[in-house]
Protein backbone atom coordinates (compact mmCIF):
# COMPACT_ATOMS: atom_id res chain seq x y z
CA UNK A 1 0.00 0.00 0.00
CA UNK A 2 1.90 3.51 -1.18
CA UNK A 3 2.74 5.78 1.49
CA UNK A 4 0.46 8.82 2.48
CA UNK A 5 1.65 12.34 0.78
CA UNK A 6 2.19 15.34 2.54
CA UNK A 7 2.56 17.73 0.21
CA UNK A 8 4.06 18.93 -3.09
CA UNK A 9 6.17 21.05 -4.99
CA UNK A 10 5.90 22.64 -8.24
CA UNK A 11 8.06 19.53 -9.87
CA UNK A 12 5.35 16.91 -8.47
CA UNK A 13 2.57 18.84 -10.09
CA UNK A 14 4.13 19.14 -13.61
CA UNK A 15 4.94 15.41 -13.15
CA UNK A 16 1.31 14.46 -11.85
CA UNK A 17 -0.07 16.61 -14.52
CA UNK A 18 1.92 15.11 -17.26
CA UNK A 19 1.13 11.69 -16.26
CA UNK A 20 -2.62 12.62 -16.30
CA UNK A 21 -2.10 14.20 -19.80
CA UNK A 22 -0.43 10.62 -20.97
CA UNK A 23 -3.55 8.49 -19.25
CA UNK A 24 -5.52 11.26 -21.38
CA UNK A 25 -4.06 10.89 -24.63
CA UNK A 26 -4.44 7.07 -24.38
CA UNK A 27 -8.24 7.63 -24.10
CA UNK A 28 -8.47 10.02 -26.23
CA UNK A 29 -10.46 7.98 -28.95
CA UNK A 30 -12.68 6.22 -25.95
CA UNK A 31 -13.93 9.75 -25.00
CA UNK A 32 -14.11 10.51 -28.59
CA UNK A 33 -16.29 7.99 -29.27
CA UNK A 34 -18.56 9.22 -26.48
CA UNK A 35 -20.84 11.15 -28.96
CA UNK A 36 -24.84 11.24 -28.38
CA UNK A 37 -24.79 10.95 -31.87
CA UNK A 38 -23.09 8.27 -33.83
CA UNK A 39 -21.24 10.84 -36.19
CA UNK A 40 -17.64 10.50 -37.21
CA UNK A 41 -16.15 13.63 -35.70
CA UNK A 42 -15.97 13.33 -31.77
CA UNK A 43 -13.42 15.26 -30.71
CA UNK A 44 -13.50 16.00 -27.13
CA UNK A 45 -10.69 13.53 -26.24
CA UNK A 46 -8.83 15.34 -28.98
CA UNK A 47 -9.92 18.73 -27.73
CA UNK A 48 -8.74 18.21 -24.19
CA UNK A 49 -5.21 16.38 -25.36
CA UNK A 50 -4.41 19.14 -27.09
CA UNK A 51 -4.93 21.68 -24.49
CA UNK A 52 -3.20 20.01 -21.82
CA UNK A 53 -0.05 19.50 -24.15
CA UNK A 54 -0.34 23.67 -25.00
CA UNK A 55 -1.08 23.70 -21.08
CA UNK A 56 2.44 21.25 -20.03
CA UNK A 57 4.72 23.20 -23.34
CA UNK A 58 4.09 26.58 -21.09
CA UNK A 59 5.85 25.18 -18.33
CA UNK A 60 9.25 23.96 -20.56
CA UNK A 61 8.69 27.79 -21.94
CA UNK A 62 8.52 29.16 -18.51
CA UNK A 63 11.53 30.37 -16.83
CA UNK A 64 12.89 27.48 -14.34
CA UNK A 65 11.12 27.83 -10.89
CA UNK A 66 10.08 24.95 -9.50
CA UNK A 67 7.54 26.96 -7.03
CA UNK A 68 3.88 25.65 -7.39
CA UNK A 69 2.51 29.02 -8.08
CA UNK A 70 5.23 29.18 -10.96
CA UNK A 71 3.56 25.63 -12.02
CA UNK A 72 0.40 26.24 -11.59
CA UNK A 73 0.52 29.65 -13.47
CA UNK A 74 2.41 28.59 -16.53
CA UNK A 75 0.01 25.60 -16.78
CA UNK A 76 -2.91 28.06 -16.65
CA UNK A 77 -1.80 30.66 -19.24
CA UNK A 78 -0.72 27.55 -21.66
CA UNK A 79 -4.24 25.95 -21.35
CA UNK A 80 -6.11 29.37 -21.60
CA UNK A 81 -4.00 29.83 -25.12
CA UNK A 82 -4.04 26.46 -26.20
CA UNK A 83 -7.91 25.64 -25.45
CA UNK A 84 -9.91 23.66 -27.93
CA UNK A 85 -13.54 22.87 -27.97
CA UNK A 86 -16.21 23.56 -25.38
CA UNK A 87 -14.13 21.13 -23.39
CA UNK A 88 -10.95 22.60 -23.79
CA UNK A 89 -12.01 25.61 -22.53
CA UNK A 90 -14.09 24.36 -19.75
CA UNK A 91 -10.85 22.75 -18.85
CA UNK A 92 -8.54 25.75 -19.23
CA UNK A 93 -11.02 27.25 -16.41
CA UNK A 94 -10.51 24.97 -14.01
CA UNK A 95 -6.69 24.99 -14.34
CA UNK A 96 -7.07 29.13 -13.65
CA UNK A 97 -9.49 28.41 -10.55
CA UNK A 98 -6.58 25.68 -9.56
CA UNK A 99 -3.54 28.66 -10.37
CA UNK A 100 -5.51 31.58 -8.41
CA UNK A 101 -5.54 29.75 -5.02
CA UNK A 102 -1.84 28.26 -5.30
CA UNK A 103 -0.58 31.61 -6.31
CA UNK A 104 1.97 32.91 -3.85
CA UNK A 105 2.80 28.98 -2.52
CA UNK A 106 6.31 26.84 -3.18
CA UNK A 107 4.13 23.56 -1.42
CA UNK A 108 0.75 23.10 -1.00
CA UNK A 109 -0.82 20.59 1.15
CA UNK A 110 -4.73 18.63 0.78
CA UNK A 111 -5.98 21.16 3.08
CA UNK A 112 -4.85 24.05 0.29
CA UNK A 113 -5.96 21.51 -2.57
CA UNK A 114 -9.80 21.03 -1.04
CA UNK A 115 -9.68 25.16 -1.38
CA UNK A 116 -8.26 25.00 -4.67
CA UNK A 117 -10.58 22.90 -5.91
CA UNK A 118 -13.39 24.58 -5.18
CA UNK A 119 -12.13 27.78 -6.54
CA UNK A 120 -11.53 25.38 -9.66
CA UNK A 121 -15.13 24.75 -10.04
CA UNK A 122 -15.99 28.12 -9.29
CA UNK A 123 -14.50 29.30 -12.42
CA UNK A 124 -15.64 26.50 -14.41
CA UNK A 125 -19.26 27.02 -13.97
CA UNK A 126 -18.37 31.03 -14.35
CA UNK A 127 -16.92 30.37 -17.80
CA UNK A 128 -20.20 29.19 -18.98
CA UNK A 129 -23.13 31.09 -20.10
CA UNK A 130 -25.81 28.80 -19.68
CA UNK A 131 -24.15 25.83 -17.19
CA UNK A 132 -25.79 22.57 -18.06
CA UNK A 133 -25.93 19.71 -15.53
CA UNK A 134 -24.79 15.95 -16.16
CA UNK A 135 -21.89 17.82 -17.71
CA UNK A 136 -17.91 17.96 -16.98
CA UNK A 137 -19.08 20.80 -15.02
CA UNK A 138 -20.90 18.20 -12.88
CA UNK A 139 -18.36 15.96 -12.59
CA UNK A 140 -15.34 18.99 -11.07
CA UNK A 141 -18.02 20.40 -8.79
CA UNK A 142 -18.85 16.95 -7.45
CA UNK A 143 -15.10 16.30 -7.07
CA UNK A 144 -14.43 19.38 -5.43
CA UNK A 145 -16.56 18.70 -2.74
CA UNK A 146 -15.36 15.51 -1.88
CA UNK A 147 -12.16 16.91 -1.76
CA UNK A 148 -13.45 19.30 0.96
CA UNK A 149 -14.69 16.26 2.80
CA UNK A 150 -11.70 14.40 2.80
CA UNK A 151 -9.42 17.33 3.46
CA UNK A 152 -11.36 17.40 6.98
CA UNK A 153 -11.00 13.64 7.71
CA UNK A 154 -7.08 13.65 6.78
CA UNK A 155 -4.65 15.77 5.54
CA UNK A 156 -2.95 13.65 2.77
CA UNK A 157 -3.03 14.61 -0.66
CA UNK A 158 -2.90 10.56 -1.43
CA UNK A 159 -5.85 10.25 0.33
CA UNK A 160 -7.50 12.63 -1.20
CA UNK A 161 -6.47 11.84 -4.95
CA UNK A 162 -8.19 8.22 -4.34
CA UNK A 163 -11.16 10.01 -2.75
CA UNK A 164 -11.50 12.38 -5.72
CA UNK A 165 -10.70 9.97 -8.54
CA UNK A 166 -13.69 7.70 -6.74
CA UNK A 167 -16.20 10.46 -7.06
CA UNK A 168 -14.98 11.26 -10.83
CA UNK A 169 -15.47 8.11 -11.59
CA UNK A 170 -19.12 7.96 -9.91
CA UNK A 171 -20.40 11.39 -11.41
CA UNK A 172 -19.40 10.39 -14.61
CA UNK A 173 -21.37 7.15 -14.35
CA UNK A 174 -24.29 9.38 -13.10
CA UNK A 175 -24.59 12.05 -15.44
CA UNK A 176 -26.88 10.55 -17.96
CA UNK A 177 -29.58 10.83 -14.76
CA UNK A 178 -28.95 14.34 -15.01
CA UNK A 179 -29.03 14.62 -18.86
CA UNK A 180 -31.53 12.42 -20.37
CA UNK A 181 -30.39 12.63 -24.21
CA UNK A 182 -27.17 11.10 -23.04
CA UNK A 183 -29.33 8.23 -21.68
CA UNK A 184 -31.23 7.85 -24.57
CA UNK A 185 -28.02 7.27 -26.04
CA UNK A 186 -26.29 5.18 -24.06
CA UNK A 187 -23.38 7.11 -23.12
CA UNK A 188 -21.66 9.22 -20.48
CA UNK A 189 -20.33 12.83 -20.91
CA UNK A 190 -17.22 12.63 -22.48
CA UNK A 191 -15.63 15.76 -21.05
CA UNK A 192 -16.77 14.44 -17.37
CA UNK A 193 -14.92 11.26 -18.81
CA UNK A 194 -12.01 13.26 -20.07
CA UNK A 195 -11.66 14.66 -16.54
CA UNK A 196 -11.82 11.71 -14.69
CA UNK A 197 -9.29 9.98 -16.64
CA UNK A 198 -6.63 12.98 -16.06
CA UNK A 199 -7.46 12.56 -12.27
CA UNK A 200 -6.64 8.56 -12.53
CA UNK A 201 -3.53 9.39 -14.17
CA UNK A 202 -2.45 11.73 -12.20
CA UNK A 203 -3.40 9.32 -8.63
CA UNK A 204 -1.57 6.37 -10.79
CA UNK A 205 1.39 8.93 -10.81
CA UNK A 206 1.32 9.14 -7.14
CA UNK A 207 0.94 5.42 -6.68
CA UNK A 208 3.82 4.30 -8.80
CA UNK A 209 1.72 2.18 -11.43
CA UNK A 210 2.63 2.75 -15.31
CA UNK A 211 0.27 5.08 -17.36
CA UNK A 212 -0.73 2.65 -20.01
CA UNK A 213 -4.33 1.74 -21.49
CA UNK A 214 -6.58 0.08 -19.26
CA UNK A 215 -9.00 -2.23 -20.97
CA UNK A 216 -11.51 -2.06 -18.06
CA UNK A 217 -12.06 1.66 -17.78
CA UNK A 218 -14.32 1.58 -20.96
CA UNK A 219 -16.79 -0.83 -19.41
CA UNK A 220 -16.54 0.60 -16.25
CA UNK A 221 -17.98 3.75 -17.33
CA UNK A 222 -20.24 3.05 -20.44
CA UNK A 223 -23.45 2.73 -20.18
CA UNK A 224 -25.78 0.38 -21.65
CA UNK A 225 -28.06 1.59 -24.52
CA UNK A 226 -32.08 1.65 -23.11
CA UNK A 227 -33.77 43.71 -25.13
CA UNK A 228 -35.68 45.93 -23.88
CA UNK A 229 -38.79 48.07 -24.83
CA UNK A 230 -37.06 51.20 -25.31
CA UNK A 231 -34.74 50.12 -27.70
CA UNK A 232 -31.56 48.94 -28.24
CA UNK A 233 -29.90 51.18 -25.42
CA UNK A 234 -26.15 52.14 -24.72
CA UNK A 235 -23.29 50.17 -25.04
CA UNK A 236 -21.02 51.13 -22.33
CA UNK A 237 -17.49 50.12 -22.18
CA UNK A 238 -14.40 51.43 -19.47
CA UNK A 239 -11.77 50.18 -18.01
CA UNK A 240 -11.79 50.79 -14.00
CA UNK A 241 -8.23 51.25 -12.09
CA UNK A 242 -8.30 51.16 -8.15
CA UNK A 243 -6.75 48.86 -4.91
CA UNK A 244 -8.49 45.57 -3.92
CA UNK A 245 -11.10 45.58 -6.99
CA UNK A 246 -13.96 43.07 -5.81
CA UNK A 247 -14.34 41.55 -9.55
CA UNK A 248 -17.09 39.17 -9.11
CA UNK A 249 -18.93 41.79 -6.74
CA UNK A 250 -18.32 44.32 -9.96
CA UNK A 251 -19.54 41.46 -12.13
CA UNK A 252 -22.83 40.77 -10.28
CA UNK A 253 -23.60 44.54 -9.76
CA UNK A 254 -22.71 45.23 -13.92
CA UNK A 255 -24.78 41.64 -14.67
CA UNK A 256 -28.23 43.82 -12.92
CA UNK A 257 -27.59 47.63 -15.08
CA UNK A 258 -28.20 45.72 -18.45
CA UNK A 259 -27.39 42.45 -21.12
CA UNK A 260 -23.95 41.04 -22.51
CA UNK A 261 -22.29 42.00 -19.31
CA UNK A 262 -18.38 41.20 -19.68
CA UNK A 263 -16.32 42.04 -16.81
CA UNK A 264 -12.64 40.90 -16.46
CA UNK A 265 -9.68 41.53 -14.49
CA UNK A 266 -8.07 41.96 -11.43
CA UNK A 267 -8.04 43.62 -8.18
CA UNK A 268 -5.90 46.37 -9.75
CA UNK A 269 -7.40 46.97 -12.94
CA UNK A 270 -11.04 45.35 -14.47
CA UNK A 271 -12.63 45.91 -18.01
CA UNK A 272 -16.34 46.70 -18.13
CA UNK A 273 -18.49 45.91 -20.90
CA UNK A 274 -22.30 46.45 -20.51
CA UNK A 275 -25.38 46.81 -22.82
CA UNK A 276 -27.27 49.28 -20.78
CA UNK A 277 -30.39 51.46 -21.41
CA UNK A 278 -29.25 53.85 -18.75
CA UNK A 279 -25.53 54.30 -19.40
CA UNK A 280 -25.06 56.98 -16.46
CA UNK A 281 -25.26 53.79 -14.73
CA UNK A 282 -22.43 51.55 -14.91
CA UNK A 283 -19.72 54.39 -15.41
CA UNK A 284 -21.35 56.27 -11.68
CA UNK A 285 -21.16 52.48 -10.17
CA UNK A 286 -17.18 52.75 -11.67
CA UNK A 287 -16.15 55.76 -10.61
CA UNK A 288 -17.15 55.14 -7.04
CA UNK A 289 -14.94 52.17 -7.25
CA UNK A 290 -11.63 53.66 -8.56
CA UNK A 291 -10.53 55.98 -11.35
CA UNK A 292 -12.14 55.18 -15.17
CA UNK A 293 -10.29 55.16 -18.63
CA UNK A 294 -10.68 54.41 -22.01
CA UNK A 295 -14.58 55.27 -21.60
CA UNK A 296 -16.80 54.22 -25.05
CA UNK A 297 -20.64 54.98 -24.73
CA UNK A 298 -22.49 54.58 -28.22
CA UNK A 299 -25.89 54.70 -28.71
CA UNK A 300 -27.14 51.47 -30.16
CA UNK A 301 -31.20 52.57 -31.22
CA UNK A 302 -28.95 55.19 -32.99
CA UNK A 303 -27.02 52.90 -35.02
CA UNK A 304 -29.82 50.51 -35.33
CA UNK A 305 -32.20 53.25 -37.01
CA UNK A 306 -29.47 53.96 -39.60
CA UNK A 307 -28.69 50.87 -39.95
CA UNK A 308 -32.10 50.26 -41.27
CA UNK A 309 -32.69 53.39 -42.78
CA UNK A 310 -31.44 51.89 -46.10
CA UNK A 311 -28.06 51.58 -46.59
CA UNK A 312 -26.98 49.40 -49.29
CA UNK A 313 -26.42 45.81 -48.56
CA UNK A 314 -22.60 44.21 -49.26
CA UNK A 315 -24.06 42.39 -52.27
CA UNK A 316 -25.58 45.63 -53.84
CA UNK A 317 -22.75 47.64 -53.27
CA UNK A 318 -20.77 45.28 -55.27
CA UNK A 319 -23.10 44.70 -57.73
CA UNK A 320 -22.52 48.65 -58.22
CA UNK A 321 -19.19 48.74 -58.64
CA UNK A 322 -18.20 50.35 -55.62
CA UNK A 323 -14.99 49.97 -53.75
CA UNK A 324 -15.92 47.89 -50.90
CA UNK A 325 -13.75 48.99 -47.53
CA UNK A 326 -14.64 48.22 -44.29
CA UNK A 327 -12.89 49.05 -40.48
CA UNK A 328 -14.62 46.40 -39.19
CA UNK A 329 -12.47 42.57 -39.85
CA UNK A 330 -14.10 39.46 -39.96
CA UNK A 331 -12.65 36.44 -39.00
CA UNK A 332 -14.46 32.79 -40.14
CA UNK A 333 -13.45 28.96 -39.17
CA UNK A 334 -13.88 26.38 -41.78
CA UNK A 335 -12.05 23.38 -42.92
CA UNK A 336 -11.99 22.90 -47.09
CA UNK A 337 -10.33 24.70 -49.64
CA UNK A 338 -13.94 25.52 -51.58
CA UNK A 339 -15.27 26.25 -48.35
CA UNK A 340 -12.20 29.00 -47.37
CA UNK A 341 -12.50 30.61 -50.99
CA UNK A 342 -16.59 30.99 -50.67
CA UNK A 343 -15.71 33.07 -46.88
CA UNK A 344 -12.64 34.47 -48.55
CA UNK A 345 -15.09 35.85 -51.86
CA UNK A 346 -17.95 37.23 -48.63
CA UNK A 347 -15.78 39.25 -47.24
CA UNK A 348 -13.70 37.49 -44.53
CA UNK A 349 -10.37 39.01 -43.78
CA UNK A 350 -9.22 35.92 -41.86
CA UNK A 351 -10.20 32.42 -42.31
CA UNK A 352 -9.16 29.83 -39.65
CA UNK A 353 -8.55 26.08 -40.35
CA UNK A 354 -11.05 23.98 -38.22
CA UNK A 355 -14.41 22.21 -37.64
CA UNK A 356 -15.16 19.18 -36.89
CA UNK A 357 -12.80 17.22 -34.84
CA UNK A 358 -10.31 20.37 -35.84
CA UNK A 359 -11.34 22.97 -33.43
CA UNK A 360 -9.06 25.45 -33.53
CA UNK A 361 -7.50 26.82 -30.49
CA UNK A 362 -7.73 30.02 -28.90
CA UNK A 363 -3.89 30.83 -29.76
CA UNK A 364 -4.80 30.40 -33.21
CA UNK A 365 -8.60 32.84 -33.24
CA UNK A 366 -6.65 35.20 -31.00
CA UNK A 367 -3.74 35.69 -33.72
CA UNK A 368 -5.62 35.53 -36.76
CA UNK A 369 -7.86 38.93 -34.97
CA UNK A 370 -4.57 40.31 -34.12
CA UNK A 371 -3.31 39.96 -37.61
CA UNK A 372 -6.09 41.95 -39.18
CA UNK A 373 -5.44 45.73 -40.07
CA UNK A 374 -8.78 46.56 -38.35
CA UNK A 375 -9.28 47.75 -34.83
CA UNK A 376 -12.82 46.23 -34.34
CA UNK A 377 -13.42 42.41 -35.28
CA UNK A 378 -16.54 39.86 -35.77
CA UNK A 379 -15.14 36.47 -35.11
CA UNK A 380 -18.34 33.47 -37.08
CA UNK A 381 -16.96 30.35 -35.00
CA UNK A 382 -19.34 28.73 -37.80
CA UNK A 383 -19.41 25.31 -34.82
CA UNK A 384 -20.91 25.17 -31.64
CA UNK A 385 -17.56 23.77 -30.01
CA UNK A 386 -16.18 26.80 -31.45
CA UNK A 387 -17.84 29.25 -29.48
CA UNK A 388 -16.09 29.43 -26.29
CA UNK A 389 -13.10 29.29 -27.23
CA UNK A 390 -13.96 32.56 -29.78
CA UNK A 391 -15.09 34.29 -26.16
CA UNK A 392 -11.45 33.35 -24.68
CA UNK A 393 -10.38 35.14 -27.68
CA UNK A 394 -12.32 38.55 -27.54
CA UNK A 395 -11.31 38.59 -23.63
CA UNK A 396 -7.88 38.35 -24.56
CA UNK A 397 -7.21 40.68 -27.31
CA UNK A 398 -6.53 44.67 -27.23
CA UNK A 399 -9.20 45.32 -29.79
CA UNK A 400 -13.14 45.44 -30.07
CA UNK A 401 -14.62 41.69 -30.77
CA UNK A 402 -17.81 40.82 -31.00
CA UNK A 403 -18.85 37.05 -31.86
CA UNK A 404 -21.87 36.20 -33.63
CA UNK A 405 -22.62 32.87 -32.73
CA UNK A 406 -22.77 30.84 -36.14
CA UNK A 407 -22.95 27.22 -35.31
CA UNK A 408 -23.08 25.99 -38.87
CA UNK A 409 -21.00 27.04 -41.83
CA UNK A 410 -24.31 27.98 -44.17
CA UNK A 411 -24.85 30.23 -41.19
CA UNK A 412 -21.76 31.72 -41.13
CA UNK A 413 -22.12 32.08 -45.15
CA UNK A 414 -25.70 34.04 -43.80
CA UNK A 415 -23.93 36.06 -41.70
CA UNK A 416 -21.25 37.41 -44.58
CA UNK A 417 -24.22 37.93 -47.19
CA UNK A 418 -25.66 40.26 -44.27
CA UNK A 419 -22.76 42.64 -43.15
CA UNK A 420 -22.56 45.69 -44.95
CA UNK A 421 -19.79 47.42 -45.45
CA UNK A 422 -20.77 50.97 -44.36
CA UNK A 423 -22.50 50.08 -41.10
CA UNK A 424 -21.01 50.52 -37.53
CA UNK A 425 -19.65 47.06 -35.67
CA UNK A 426 -22.81 46.54 -33.62
CA UNK A 427 -25.01 46.78 -36.69
CA UNK A 428 -23.47 44.69 -38.11
CA UNK A 429 -23.18 42.38 -35.36
CA UNK A 430 -27.07 42.87 -35.16
CA UNK A 431 -27.84 42.35 -39.04
CA UNK A 432 -25.45 39.36 -39.05
CA UNK A 433 -27.18 37.51 -36.14
CA UNK A 434 -30.02 37.94 -37.20
CA UNK A 435 -29.11 36.53 -40.53
CA UNK A 436 -27.68 32.98 -39.39
CA UNK A 437 -30.71 32.83 -37.12
CA UNK A 438 -32.89 32.30 -40.82
CA UNK A 439 -30.85 29.89 -41.97
CA UNK A 440 -31.79 26.17 -41.19
CA UNK A 441 -29.04 23.46 -41.57
CA UNK A 442 -29.19 19.44 -42.23
CA UNK A 443 -25.87 17.40 -41.59
CA UNK A 444 -25.21 13.95 -43.56
CA UNK A 445 -23.22 11.65 -42.55
CA UNK A 446 -22.44 7.88 -41.65
CA UNK A 447 -23.09 6.39 -38.57
CA UNK A 448 -20.15 4.98 -36.90
CA UNK A 449 -21.96 2.79 -34.07
CA UNK A 450 -25.84 1.63 -33.68
CA UNK A 451 -27.57 3.86 -31.47
CA UNK A 452 -30.94 5.13 -30.09
CA UNK A 453 -31.24 8.39 -30.47
CA UNK A 454 -34.21 10.95 -30.45
CA UNK A 455 -36.69 8.06 -31.13
CA UNK A 456 -34.83 6.73 -34.20
CA UNK A 457 -33.51 3.01 -33.88
CA UNK A 458 -29.71 3.53 -36.36
CA UNK A 459 -27.54 0.54 -37.39
CA UNK A 460 -24.07 1.18 -38.06
CA UNK A 461 -23.25 2.27 -41.34
CA UNK A 462 -27.01 3.87 -41.66
CA UNK A 463 -26.54 7.52 -43.32
CA UNK A 464 -28.16 9.72 -40.80
CA UNK A 465 -28.94 13.43 -41.40
CA UNK A 466 -29.33 16.00 -38.53
CA UNK A 467 -31.53 19.15 -38.46
CA UNK A 468 -30.22 22.48 -37.15
CA UNK A 469 -27.96 19.81 -34.46
CA UNK A 470 -30.39 17.35 -33.55
CA UNK A 471 -30.39 14.09 -35.50
CA UNK A 472 -33.61 13.67 -37.02
CA UNK A 473 -33.62 10.83 -39.85
CA UNK A 474 -31.53 7.69 -41.15
CA UNK A 475 -32.04 5.77 -43.70
CA UNK A 476 -30.12 3.25 -46.62
CA UNK A 477 -28.84 6.07 -48.77
CA UNK A 478 -27.28 9.87 -48.95
CA UNK A 479 -30.43 10.98 -51.39
CA UNK A 480 -33.20 9.46 -49.39
CA UNK A 481 -32.52 11.18 -46.34
CA UNK A 482 -31.69 14.53 -48.29
CA UNK A 483 -35.10 14.65 -49.14
CA UNK A 484 -36.50 13.36 -45.93
CA UNK A 485 -34.71 16.32 -44.04
CA UNK A 486 -35.58 18.71 -46.25
CA UNK A 487 -39.59 17.68 -46.18
CA UNK A 488 -38.47 18.40 -42.52
CA UNK A 489 -37.07 21.73 -43.32
CA UNK A 490 -40.17 22.47 -44.88
CA UNK A 491 -38.37 23.85 -48.06
CA UNK A 492 -41.49 24.95 -50.17
CA UNK A 493 -41.66 27.89 -48.16
CA UNK A 494 -37.78 29.44 -48.34
CA UNK A 495 -36.73 30.81 -51.03
CA UNK A 496 -32.94 28.92 -51.83
CA UNK A 497 -31.93 25.87 -51.04
CA UNK A 498 -28.23 25.36 -50.93
CA UNK A 499 -26.03 22.20 -51.03
CA UNK A 500 -22.44 22.09 -49.73
CA UNK A 501 -20.77 18.86 -51.50
CA UNK A 502 -17.91 17.41 -48.73
CA UNK A 503 -15.33 14.93 -49.64
CA UNK A 504 -16.17 11.16 -50.67
CA UNK A 505 -19.03 12.47 -52.89
CA UNK A 506 -18.32 13.31 -56.62
CA UNK A 507 -19.50 16.15 -58.45
CA UNK A 508 -22.20 13.80 -60.99
CA UNK A 509 -23.71 12.40 -57.61
CA UNK A 510 -23.90 15.55 -56.19
CA UNK A 511 -25.47 17.33 -59.87
CA UNK A 512 -27.78 14.12 -59.66
CA UNK A 513 -29.31 14.93 -56.14
CA UNK A 514 -29.51 18.92 -57.43
CA UNK A 515 -31.56 17.30 -60.39
CA UNK A 516 -34.00 15.23 -57.67
CA UNK A 517 -34.56 18.76 -55.51
CA UNK A 518 -35.56 20.55 -58.18
CA UNK A 519 -37.89 17.97 -59.28
CA UNK A 520 -39.50 17.83 -55.85
CA UNK A 521 -38.96 21.94 -54.99
CA UNK A 522 -39.65 23.38 -58.41
CA UNK A 523 -40.43 26.77 -56.83
CA UNK A 524 -37.36 27.02 -55.25
CA UNK A 525 -33.74 27.97 -56.50
CA UNK A 526 -31.40 25.53 -55.67
CA UNK A 527 -27.54 26.09 -55.34
CA UNK A 528 -24.38 23.80 -55.25
CA UNK A 529 -21.72 24.27 -53.94
CA UNK A 530 -18.14 22.28 -53.77
CA UNK A 531 -17.10 23.09 -50.27
CA UNK A 532 -14.58 20.24 -49.43
CA UNK A 533 -15.25 19.92 -45.88
CA UNK A 534 -14.87 16.36 -44.11
CA UNK A 535 -16.95 13.87 -42.65
CA UNK A 536 -20.09 14.98 -43.98
CA UNK A 537 -20.59 14.06 -47.32
CA UNK A 538 -23.10 17.03 -47.95
CA UNK A 539 -24.55 19.59 -45.99
CA UNK A 540 -27.80 21.39 -46.48
CA UNK A 541 -29.36 24.64 -45.73
CA UNK A 542 -32.38 26.22 -46.71
CA UNK A 543 -33.47 30.74 -45.86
Amino acid sequence: MAEGVDSWGGEELRQALAAGLAWLEHHAEMINALNVYPVPDGDTGTNMSLTMQAALQEIDHSPHDESVEAVAQAVAQGALMGARGNSGVILSQIFRGLARRLRGLVRFDALVLAVAMKEAADTAYKGVIKPVEGTILTVVREVAEVAQKAATERNDLLYMMEQMVAEARRSVAHTPELLPVLAEAGVVDAGGQGLFVILEGMLRYMTGERVELATNLGAAVHLQAPTSEGGWGYDVQFILRGRDLDVEAIREAIAGMGDSGLVVGDPTMVRVHVHSPEPGAPLNYGARLGSLSNIIVENMQDQYEEFIAGRPPAQATAAMGLEMASPIGIVAVAAGEGMIRVLESLGAGAVVHGGQTMNPSTEELLEAVERLDAEEVIILPNNSNVILTAQQAQELSGKRVRIVPTETLPQGVSGLLAFNYQADLEANVQAMDRARKEVRTAELTFAVRPAQVNGLQVAEGQVIGLLDGKLTACGSDLDTVALEVLRQMSVQDEEIITLYVGQGVSLAQAEALVCLIRERYPEQEVELVESGHSHYPYILSAE
